[in-house]
């Protein structure tokens, strides 16, 4: 049975803060008077100003409890009723216009009850408007319910007084059994959201979490929620407990309870027709369109959600996009992509430039009788059309996957590969560094548009999208032991520790291309199954991933050189030899972040030193300060370590030829870039649905007038001047 209470008429509008949850001496408007910083002073209406209000139809339970500023022009407000204190700013005979709509500024067809309105409001035919704060300039049409409640949270993961703790708000990220949940704030990063679902067997560090996040908030009741300035809101159905930043747009959306919508001239946020949004957090700059659903949700700045996309339980990344499909538990850090209505996301954690193609489920849970499987994938995942994943899979960086309905579980530890399951042999066949020796123009743009997509106004932390970087080069150093190890095994090596093992893989793979070829070389431990798992083109790939270190670690050699104006060659051996080993990183939510320095922010969080979460973002911004020099200092280890030099190994002759070297690694890329796209202009396949070249060049643009080739060939004019100029220079 419903229950119905019924109160008397005159107390709408009052008691907003129960007598039990008001501090001693404080009215229950002493919050909202700290809350409204408009600066406008109100007074009491005259008696002619209650004249003019009473003939345009409008009623108040009492009109001492009105009050105006100066400025207010009782001729525009019309047909309203009033219950409580109702406080009106300036109100001028002059017409807001937005996107071709005008409305005159004034109070029109509405019911008010203890609300506060900066100078020039539209307020038009909204049935029910209570315990709101609204700014200056603000239009709000055709609502039908506009409400705060006293317990409001505005869906941050905490709770108000007298509420029991079953009532808190988590996100089950990662994980449907809720094993790895997490409590969302107003603020929250990546990171965070991170660190939180990762650290399950500390105990102690989840508690210091949770106590960061309730201290961050008042616990008092009472809070109203707020319209920012410049924000509309027209033809909405529900909006109840909501905090509406300034310059917002919302229009359309069926239901928005218990939410955060963070908004700013600069980065302003929208959302559209038919959306319905429950607990999330919504940051600046985002999109949210045409019949969207999400419930337990939280998106980073300037992220989407469009075309009838369901998020759920799930943590979206900065500058991702989300149309159609449906995503469940999932922690997505920034620059994902994921389209067409037939895609499926669940229980994963996504480190970014990551794209789901259509037809892709990643994270069937038809290999387990328990809702508790888990999929982990690094930067630039990228499951091809119609790809079913099973629980438990993990991915290195950048892995590619066929179509195709993969039967077990998969552990693809070599970055930057193609997987496929090939049906008519039975087998899984695994092709490392595939994307440099087939389609390096995907994979450079991949780097490239994430860079020109990030609309972050202030871009701190770092994130990083350049494919060789420290986390990536780690897992390159991963894969040549482990294409050692398995070319070793395959040939018949007996040795009686991994190092001789390894070594001898070593020398059969500079050894014996062509026997390699000829040979089944198999890894062990990548798939759930007893089908073989073939490693192809092995000794392709071992070059190129010994290449790429080379290359990452005089990239940064120039870097260095220029940024420093090094003027002598002893400068520039000294610094390569001070670089010391190579270190263990973190993908920290798109922010890379030495392992060292991870465990000192934890410890320091446990131990109190760190006690906010602003402090904990500020030793964020504080390390992507030192990423720079850090991630210099280990591509020059690494240089080191690909070559088996020590550090006072690396002389002036090969110094020389190492820039040669890369140079010829630069010239290959940018011709295997333009080399991938031009396949697209030469396929007969491609040019047959045009009658001539001159329509297919309309249509899809001149290579030649390609903006991202002639932007990497300029790259190799660079690099080419600058390493003749380091040769010359230094007298090499």
């Amino acid at each position: 049975m419903n229950r119905i209470e019924k109160r008397p008429l005159n107390s709408i509008g009052y008691n907003f803060i129960p007598e039990p949850y008001r501090p001693e001496g404080k009215d229950e408007y002493h919050l909202r008077n700290i809350q409204n910083r408009s600066g406008i002073v109100y007074r009491n209406l005259s008696a002619y100003e209650i004249e003019v209000l009473v003939r345009n139809n409008n009623t108040s339970d009492d009109w001492a409890k009105l009050l105006v500023s100066n400025a207010f022009n009782p001729e525009l407000v019309k047909n309203c009723k009033f219950f409580g204190l109702v406080r009106i700013g300036k109100l001028e005979p002059v017409a807001l216009e937005f996107h071709n709509v005008s409305m005159p500024v004034g109070l029109y067809n509405s019911t008010i009850i203890s609300c506060d309105f900066g100078d020039n409001v539209v307020v038009s035919n909204v049935n029910y408007m209570a315990n709101y704060i609204v700014g200056n300039e603000v239009m709000l049409q055709n609502i039908h319910e506009l409400t705060t409640t006293n317990h409001a949270k505005f869906g941050n993961g905490v709770l108000k007084q007298g509420e029991a703790e079953s009532v808190r708000i988590w996100l089950e990220v990662c994980n449907e059994n809720a094993g790895r949940k997490i409590l969302p704030f107003v603020t929250m990063m990546p990171g965070d959201a991170y660190l939180w679902s990762k650290h399950r067997d500390d105990d102690a560090l989840m508690q210091r979490f949770k106590e960061l996040t309730d201290n961050k908030f008042d616990p008092q009741r009472g809070f109203y929620g707020k319209i920012g300035d410049r924000s509309v809101i027209k033809n909405t159905s529900i909006i109840k407990d909501v905090w509406v930043g300034s310059d917002a747009y919302i229009k359309g959306a069926n239901k928005l309870k218990n939410l955060t919508l963070n908004s700013s001239p600069e980065s302003p946020s929208q959302i559209g027709e038919g959306c319905e949004l429950v607990n999330g957090i919504i940051e600046e700059g985002c999109r949210i369109f045409y019949g969207v659903k999400a419930v337990r949700f939280f998106m980073a700045s300037h992220s989407q959600l469009k075309y009838g996309a369901r998020l759920i339980n799930s943590y979206l990344g900065n500058n991702a996009t989300i149309s159609c499909c449906e995503v469940l538990n999932s922690l997505i850090f920034p620059a994902h992509e994921q389209h067409h209505n037939n895609s499926f996301l669940c229980a994963a954690l996504v480190m970014g430039q990551s794209n789901i193609a259509a037809g892709a489920t990643i994270g069937s849970n038809h290999n387990s009788r328990a809702a508790d499987g888990e999929i982990v994938a690094g930067r630039g995942f990228w499951p091809g059309l119609c790809v079913s994943l099973k629980h438990n899979s993990k991915f290195a960086s950048f892995t590619l996957i066929a179509k195709g309905d993969y039967p077990a579980e998969l552990n693809i530890p070599l970055p930057f590969s193609l997987v496929n399951n090939e049906v008519k042999s039975n087998k899984l066949v695994i092709m490392p560094a595939y994307w440099f020796l087939y389609n390096m123009y995907a994979l450079a743009r991949n780097s490239s548009k994430y860079v020109d997509r990030d609309k972050r106004q202030v871009k701190v932390p770092y994130i990083e999208y350049d494919f060789l970087a420290p986390d990536s080069v780690n897992e390159v150093f991963t894969a040549l032991d482990l294409l050692r190890e398995f070319t070793a095994l395959a040939f018949g090596v007996q040795a009686g520790d991994r190092q001789a093992l390894l070594a001898a893989g070593d020398a059969l793979i500079n050894e014996k291309k062509a026997a390699l070829g000829a040979t089944e070389i198999t890894a062990r431990g990548f798939e759930n199954t007893r089908r073989p798992v073939q490693i192809i083109k092995v000794w392709e790939a071992y070059s190129v991933y010994k290449r790429l270190i080379v290359f990452y670690g005089i990239t940064h050699l120039l870097q260095y050189i220029e940024q420093n104006e090094a003027a002598s060659l002893e400068a520039v051996l000294e610094a390569i030899t001070g670089a010391g080993k190579r270190q263990e990183w973190t993908n920290l939510g798109g922010q890379l972040m030495l392992q060292s320095s991870l465990k000192s922010l934890l410890d320091n969080i446990k131990s109190g030193v760190v006690n906010s979460w602003d402090e904990v973002h500020e030793y964020y911004h504080e390390n992507s300060d030192l990423y720079f020099e850090q991630k210099r200092q280990h591509a020059f280890a690494s240089l080191l370590e690909v070559l088996q030099l020590p550090e006072n190994g690396l002389t002036a002759p090969l110094l020389k030829e190492l820039l040669q070297q890369a140079l010829q690694t630069k010239e290959w890329m940018v011709k295997n870039i333009y080399d991938s796209r031009a396949k697209d202009y030469e396929s007969p396949y491609r040019q047959m649905v045009y009658e001539n070249e001159a329509e297919m060049e309309n249509v899809v643009g001149r290579l030649e007038d390609n903006v991202f080739i002639e932007q990497q060939q300029q790259e190799l004019s660079d690099f080419t001047k600058t390493i003749r100029t380091v040769i010359n220079r230094f007298r090499l």
